[in-house]
C-alpha cells in the first residue's frame, strides 16, 4: 500500500487524495480510476463526502422507514398509506421518518378491526338518523302538501255547492213562479168562462133584452113567429169529452178528460200515474208542442178534442 502511495505521489498527485484515493479504490488501478472521476473535486470536498458515508454507514437507522404527516403528526409505514391518508384528509404536507412501526400483534390486529367495525356502526347509525330526519322532513312537506290540496278542493266543493243551491232555489222560484201564472191564468179562463155561460143562460131566458127585434108573443108575431124565435139554431155536433193517448216514457196511458180540463190538470194526472215530472206535450201531426207556460189552455182550446195523441216529455 506504501508503494502504491509513493507512486501516485511519483505520478504528481496529492499525497493525502492519493492516500484517500487507495482507500476508495482499493488498489493502484482503482485508485486511479476514482482520482479520475474525482479530478475536478478538492481535496477538502472529497474529504467531506468520506466524512458523510462514513456516518451513515455507522449509522444504518438513518435510512427512512416511514411517513409522517407534518399537518396531523400521523405516522404512516409506507408511501401507499400516506396517498391513501392524503386523498381521505385533503393533508398535503408529507415527511420521512426514520422511525420504524412496528407490525401489530395480533392482539391489536383485533383491537384495530374492532374499531374499524364500531367506527363503521357509528357511522352506519349517524346515516340512520340522517335518514329518519330526511324521511320526517319529506313526511311534512306531503302532508302539507296534502292538506293544502284537500283545502282548496274543500273551497272549490263548498263554492259549487252554494252555486247548486243557489241554481235549485232559483229554479224552485221559477217554478213556483210559473205555476202561479198558470193557476192565475186557470182561475181567469175559469171566470171567463162563467161569465160566458151566464151570458148565454141568460140570452136564452131573455133573448129580447139583447136583441130588441126579435119576435115575442106580445108584439103580435103570433104563436107561429114565437115558436119559431125561440126554437135553437141548428149548431155542430158537440163533444163533452176528450180521449187522450199519452206516450209517456214509461209507455202509453189512455185517459178520458172533460173537454174544460187545462193542460196544467192532464200533466199533474199524468205525473200522478207515471211518478214523472211533465215539461211539455207534443203533437206529430199536426205539429204543435205545449211548454208548461201553456198548460193553462183547455183540452178544447188546445184543439185536442175529441181525441189526440200527445207525446210526454
Amino acid at each position: 500500500m506504501a508503494a502504491d502511495l509513493d507512486q501516485l505521489a511519483d505520478m504528481g498527485f496529492d499525497r493525502e487524495k492519493a492516500q484517500l484515493a487507495l482507500k476508495k479504490g482499493g488498489n493502484l488501478t482503482g485508485a486511479i480510476d476514482w482520482l479520475d472521476k474525482n479530478v475536478d473535486k478538492s481535496l477538502e470536498d472529497l474529504q467531506q463526502e468520506d466524512a458523510a458515508q462514513a456516518g451513515d454507514e455507522a449509522n444504518p437507522s438513518a435510512v427512512p422507514m416511514s411517513m409522517v404527516c407534518n399537518d396531523c403528526g400521523k405516522k404512516m409505514r409506507n408511501m401507499a398509506a400516506a396517498q391513501f391518508h392524503a386523498e381521505k384528509s385533503g393533508h398535503d404536507d408529507f415527511s420521512e421518518s426514520t422511525e420504524e412501526i412496528a407490525p401489530l400483534t395480533e392482539q391489536e390486529k383485533k383491537d384495530k378491526l374492532e374499531e374499524m367495525r364500531q367506527a363503521l356502526r357509528e357511522k352506519k347509525a349517524r346515516q340512520a338518523v340522517d335518514d329518519k330526519a330526511a324521511e320526517k322532513r319529506n313526511d311534512e312537506i306531503k302532508r302539507k302538501h296534502t292538506k293544502e290540496s284537500e283545502d282548496a278542493k274543500e273551497e272549490l266543493r263548498l263554492k259549487e255547492q252554494k252555486k247548486e243551491a243557489a241554481r235549485k232555489k232559483q229554479e224552485k222560484a221559477d217554478d213556483i213562479a210559473a205555476k202561479k201564472r198558470i193557476r192565475e191564468k186557470i182561475e181567469a179562463d175559469k171566470a171567463e168562462r162563467k161569465r160566458k155561460a151566464e151570458q148565454e143562460k141568460a140570452m136564452r131566458e131573455n133573448p129580447a133584452a139583447y136583441d130588441p127585434g126579435a119576435p115575442t108573443a106580445a108584439s103580435g108575431g103570433g104563436p107561429s113567429a114565437l115558436a119559431a124565435a125561440q126554437q135553437p139554431a141548428k149548431t155542430t155536433a158537440t163533444h163533452s169529452e176528450a180521449r187522450l193517448r199519452l206516450q209517456t216514457p214509461g209507455g202509453n196511458v189512455m185517459k178520458t178528460f172533460p173537454t174544460e180540463t187545462t193542460l196544467f190538470e192532464v200533466a199533474h194526472a199524468v205525473t200522478a200515474e207515471t211518478g214523472n215530472e211533465t215539461s211539455s206535450f207534443t203533437q206529430n201531426f199536426p205539429k204543435k208542442v205545449w211548454e208548461r207556460s201553456d198548460f193553462g189552455m183547455t183540452l178544447k182550446e188546445a184543439g185536442l178534442v175529441p181525441s189526440a195523441a200527445l207525446i210526454v216529455k
